[in-house]
């Protein structure tokens, strides 16, 4: 016998080496293709929670209060639209995640997953689709009586957000802190928080 039938013969040290290669390939290749189940930062992809994921904070939805609930207290209501999937609100997230442990005592952090809402301007004011504009990310600071401070869509900085809360709460943020300039920095693979450097 020689040549092809050899080849199929199970005995045979070529094959053997053969089908060693093809698993040891096909085990690399699935390795290095990402799969649906891995969390990805910077792809549009459903990867579950976000501020769980990727600002280390899953506490922030569902919120505490809703938008009418905060109105009636007159509180300052910060509305945070996002998408699960969007890799803009997955950076995005740990920026939240930040405001709301600076500025949780005064204000009502409410993030607001925009899959089935539809803008609508007509919309009561106490509801959050009064204020969508059907972009995502987008932040909207609200007073205690509901009147607009801040509408900004996009990577809004935390500076931005935190001076609108400071002109409609009161509170003073030291001078150091206001002039420095927030970065991300990864704490893992996953999570993402918000730091202030030194």
């Amino acid at each position: 016998m020689g040549g092809v039938a050899e080849l199929l013969l199970p005995q045979h040290p070529m094959r053997v080496l053969v089908s060693t290669l093809l698993v040891l390939v096909l085990a690399l290749w699935a390795l290095a293709v990402p799969g649906s189940a891995w969390a990805d930062r910077d792809r549009n992809s459903f990867d579950g929670n976000i501020f769980a994921l990727y600002a280390g904070d899953g506490a922030l939805v569902p919120p505490r209060n809703d938008l009418g609930e905060t109105l009636e207290q007159h509180r300052a209501a910060v509305l945070a639209f996002y998408l699960d999937d969007s890799a803009d609100c997955k950076r995005f997230a740990s920026v939240l995640s930040q405001l709301r442990s600076e500025f949780g005592g005064v204000m009502e952090l409410i993030a607001v997953s925009t899959d089935s809402l539809v803008p609508a301007s007509e919309a009561a004011a106490d509801q959050p689709d009064h204020y969508w504009r059907g972009r995502i990310p987008q932040v909207v600071v609200l007073d205690g009586q509901g009147h607009v401070v801040l509408d900004e869509e996009g990577q809004v900085p935390l500076e931005t957000i935190e001076q609108s809360l400071v002109k409609i709460t009161g509170l003073e943020i030291p001078a150091a802190l206001l002039n420095r300039r927030t970065e991300s920095r990864e704490v893992n693979e996953i999570n993402m928080e918000v730091t202030r450097p030194s």
